[in-house]
């Protein structure tokens, strides 16, 4: 039997967060950055009466239909799927109204993912993997196999984890 690797859809296949940062910063006219965000959310570096406005546009339904693809992601699963199970496991119940676009993005970026493979879940500790690839580390603390880190700036200085910094590293690690 074959080992299986749980992936994050948020951050770690698909770049939200140059989009919400796109999206804040035309709203409000500021000008936050990725690296202005090392060790942060993004609803933590703005100004209080801005994060509901920065939280309304994760439940638009097109939101996540078009973000970009994370480089080299679309290669490597493509790759891991020769040698393991592979399965995307997103947290969408924490944005219900984003299940049609997700799936949708999913279906145009990664098609070699079958439906079956592909999981909407809240607390990820109910997918039973060998490997879970998240960039929040609190899916962690109940998961039963392996967690791996996938760098994005909020998670800077997280430890206590194997870390990936790109899809590069992820096969390394796993190729």
């Amino acid at each position: 039997m074959r080992q299986r690797i749980a992936i994050d859809m948020d951050e770690v296949i698909a770049d939200t967060l140059t989009k919400h940062v796109g999206l804040y910063n035309a709203e409000f006219g500021e000008n936050v950055t990725a690296d202005g965000l090392q060790g942060k959310k993004l609803r933590e570096a703005v100004a209080r009466d801005h994060v509901e406005k920065l939280e309304a546009f994760l439940v638009t339904e097109d939101f996540f239909g078009d973000l970009e693809v994370m480089p080299d992601s679309q290669q490597v699963v493509a790759e891991l799927m020769e040698h393991y199970e592979v399965f995307v496991t997103t947290a969408a119940m924490e944005v219900p109204t984003s299940f049609a676009a997700k799936f949708r993005w999913l279906e145009e970026h990664f098609p070699f993912i079958p439906a079956s493979n592909v999981v909407f879940c809240g607390d990820k500790s109910i997918v039973r993997a060998d490997y879970l690839i998240d960039d929040n580390a609190r899916h962690f603390e109940n998961f039963a196999g392996q967690g791996v880190l996938y760098s994005a700036p909020h998670n800077a200085g997280v430890e206590g984890y194997p870390r990936v910094e790109s899809w590069r590293d992820v096969r390394g690690m796993f190729l």
